[in-house]
């Protein structure tokens, strides 16, 4: 069976501008594995949606993401924003500096050597997230594939727009990590009213993860109960944990031990959301897209994943 024709959406700034200087190779190792398409380059924050979407309009029966979760999420979007979007299948070239969502399907970066291809003949039927809040003023509606956040990395994740992205993975890495710290020295917990159907509550937070897949920020396995397709999101809650018990527990984040540690609480939900009378910055999938108050929910089997 042949691949369809693709539109393929290359983010060349992704990954630190990896993607432009290695598009050559991507583009000989897509036409070895039998990928017939024609490829578009992204120009700005939110123009791969715009591809996409006008893309599965068109006709486009495929689309591949090259970059890294951000690309793959604004892609997500503009399939699931057309009137076409059950008869599109999404494959991804993941080329990002974390590229959570690639880990939460199960394939493994490799950052020393070829980009994953996500690109075969069979295909897979994964949920998807939706967030409604806030940004200037205006209701923001939005898909995630693999996670959101509110709270402690959602700050860090605005932190991170700021720093120079050009140095390279590894470089990359290391100033986010430095943003990070940088963040939880200033950072400070607070109250929230969490609604679960119809169970309210206030508690103080430092953070909620709201996790369709497994993996989160660089190789975190922060849901490890979570699955792309059973319908259900999982909603990791850390409650007023202190700054010390937060680093205490930082290898536990990359196991999946962190799960039932005093202070951290596991909920599989079909929606939840959350308010404050304090800001409180909404993440998905690595982009800050607005703040609360904000909901969550879920659309089960929405996105065709090539695999």
């Amino acid at each position: 069976m042949l691949l369809p024709y693709a539109k393929v959406v290359v983010n060349p700034m992704a990954g630190g501008g990896l993607v432009g200087r290695e598009w050559p190779r991507i583009e000989r190792k897509l036409r070895e594995v039998g990928l017939s398409f024609y490829r578009e380059f992204t120009r700005s924050p939110g123009h791969a949606t715009e591809i996409a979407k006008q893309a599965a309009d068109t006709g486009y029966r495929c689309l591949v993401a090259v970059g890294g979760d951000g690309t793959v999420n604004e892609v997500a979007n503009g399939i699931l924003c057309s009137v076409h979007s059950a008869n599109v299948i999404l494959g991804i070239v993941s080329s990002g500096t974390a590229c959570s969502f690639v880990r939460s399907l199960g394939i493994l970066q490799d950052y020393g050597g070829s980009s994953p291809l996500v690109i075969g003949q069979g295909s897979m039927l994964i949920d998807v997230g939706v967030v409604q809040c806030w940004d200037s003023g205006q209701l923001v509606k939005r898909f995630f594939v693999n996670e959101a956040s509110i709270g402690f990395p959602a700050a860090v994740a605005d932190a991170w727009t700021s720093l120079p992205s050009h140095f390279g993975h590894r470089i990359n890495l290391g100033l986010r990590a430095i943003a990070g710290y940088r963040c939880l020295a200033i950072h400070r917990n607070k109250m929230v009213r969490l609604r679960v159907g119809n169970e309210v509550q206030s508690v103080c937070i430092c953070t909620i993860v709201v996790a369709n897949g497994q993996y989160f920020a660089d190789g975190m396995l922060i849901a490890p109960h979570a699955s792309l397709d059973d319908h259900l999101l999982d909603a990791i809650i850390f409650e007023d944990v202190s700054k010390a018990y937060l680093l205490k527990m930082r290898t536990a984040l990359y196991d999946g031990s962190h799960i039932g540690l005093p202070k951290v609480r596991e909920r599989k939900v079909e929606t939840i959301a959350v308010e404050s009378d304090e800001q409180l910055l909404v993440e998905i999938d690595g982009e800050i897209i607005g703040e609360g108050p904000a909901s969550f929910s879920l659309i089960p089997s929405a996105l065709n994943i090539m695999v």
